[in-house]
């Protein structure tokens, strides 16, 4: 199962990813988790500890071995690089492993934009799709606002997509936003996931008003989760109604997966 987590800034998708990663890790899955954010934080969610943490470096910034499978040094662009560079190996080197989940830190290209034509983009375009066509049993991705890292050629090996939004109008346009640039590229199972969610007048808000994105179901609002943080400790061990959401979710994901591949 593969499913890539996506929303607006600062809606919680690496908390929703933590849940999930861990949640299918306790099951007996065999996790592996990729942190695709420019500021990447799933390691801090996840519980890390610091001497494991020490051990995770983006990928991007791996300037020696971006030079060694594109023949270009990071930073530069135009002139000659192999585009499709040799990653099979990345997973398994530059993962690192705690409570039965592994992760991944992708990083991202500062230079040249979204569009940028350079050793670091072809190195992480590479690995995201070698990534997609693994065999991997659960692959959470947590992204960032959009579909930048998915194509054409790999949607078909994303199960689903979660859109992570808060209870307002914001976080909802942003959620429409990403599910036309998904659905440009073909991407057709993609569900919401509401966070932060206060009361009952806020759960009605996300019910009436998800930008025709079928709603899989809601995150309570917990300080829990800031004093998780503060704290150093996974989210899904401190904050229990949040794990025990997430594990619906999980079931309720794979019933409607399946149902959606036979549709």
């Amino acid at each position: 199962m593969k499913i890539a987590i996506s929303g607006k800034g600062g809606v919680g998708k690496t908390t929703l990813a933590a849940l999930l990663a861990q949640v299918y890790a306790d099951a007996g899955r065999n996790v592996l988790a990729v942190d695709a954010d420019p500021s990447p934080c799933l390691a801090g969610a996840l519980g890390f500890p610091a001497e494991e943490r020490s051990q995770l470096h983006p990928i991007s910034e791996m300037d020696e071995l971006i030079y060694e499978r594109t023949g270009a040094k990071p930073g530069t662009t135009g002139g000659f690089f192999t585009i499709n560079p040799r990653v099979d190996d990345i997973p398994g080197r530059f993962s690192v492993q705690y409570r039965d989940v592994r992760l991944l830190e992708m990083g991202s290209v500062d230079t040249g934009g979204s569009g940028c034509i350079c050793p670091e983009s072809a190195m992480l375009k590479s690995l995201f799709t070698h990534l997609l066509f693994r065999k991997d049993d659960v692959l959470i991705l947590d992204m960032y606002a959009g579909v930048e890292h998915l194509g054409r050629a790999t949607v078909d090996f994303v199960d689903a997509m979660l859109i992570v939004v808060e209870p307002t109008r914001r976080s909802l346009g942003t959620a429409t936003q990403i599910k036309t640039l998904a659905e440009d590229i073909g991407l057709t199972r993609f569900w919401l996931v509401g966070n932060k969610v206060r009361d009952e007048a806020e759960a009605a808000f996300l019910k009436s008003e998800t930008p025709g994105i079928p709603l899989l179901g809601m995150l309570p609002a917990d300080m829990g989760v800031q004093e998780a943080d503060r704290l150093g400790i996974p989210v899904y061990d401190h904050v229990p109604v949040l794990r025990e959401v997430a594990e619906q979710i999980a079931k309720d994901l794979g019933t409607k997966i399946e149902k959606a591949k036979l549709n």
